[in-house]
């Protein structure tokens, strides 16, 4: 099922996501309406609290599915090493028509669990790196607008804080 994604500003979005327990049905669930309301926004990653719920789980796909082996599904991650930078535009889908140049790692490893529940590792680089950054993020209340500073990050809160008064966001 496609569910709503909430934009910047929605308090779940603002907090840190709790731990997944039992991989129960609700889960799965849970798990399959992320894939389907990633493609369907489109998005290479979508996160639980984007859509309300305060858990631990992000799903990623950098190829937009195109390549279905390319999906990540990730519960209870945690970073194992990041390294490097990168700078590039980026945005996000709980706060469309906006982005900005943000510094991420160029590498990063993770640990969790796959939809099965089984433990995995993975590295990502360049754009994977980014969107498990990104995601990462998101499990913890932030997002791509709190890393920027200054003149931007002021411009970006003041047109959402004029699109939420005037009933457009």
């Amino acid at each position: 099922m496609i569910r709503p994604i909430l934009r910047y500003g929605e308090r779940v979005l603002h907090q840190r996501a709790g731990p997944v327990g039992e991989l129960s049905v609700d889960v799965r669930a849970l798990i399959d309406d992320l894939v389907e309301t990633m493609y369907a926004a489109p998005g290479v990653g979508l996160a639980a609290p984007q859509i309300g719920l305060p858990l631990r789980i992000f799903v990623v796909d950098p190829s937009g599915g195109r390549n279905a082996g390319d999906l990540v599904v990730m519960i209870n991650p945690e970073f194992v090493a990041r390294e490097g930078t990168q700078a590039e535009d980026e945005g996000c889908l709980s706060v469309p028509g906006f982005s900005a140049i943000v510094m991420r790692p160029s590498r990063v490893v993770i640990r969790g669990l796959d939809r099965e529940g089984r433990p995995q590792e993975l590295e990502g680089t360049a754009l994977l790196a980014r969107a498990f950054q990104h995601e990462m993020d998101h499990l913890d209340g932030r997002l791509f607008v709190d890393h920027l500073h200054g003149v931007k990050r002021d411009m970006i809160v003041r047109r959402v804080q004029k699109l939420r008064r005037s009933g457009k966001w």
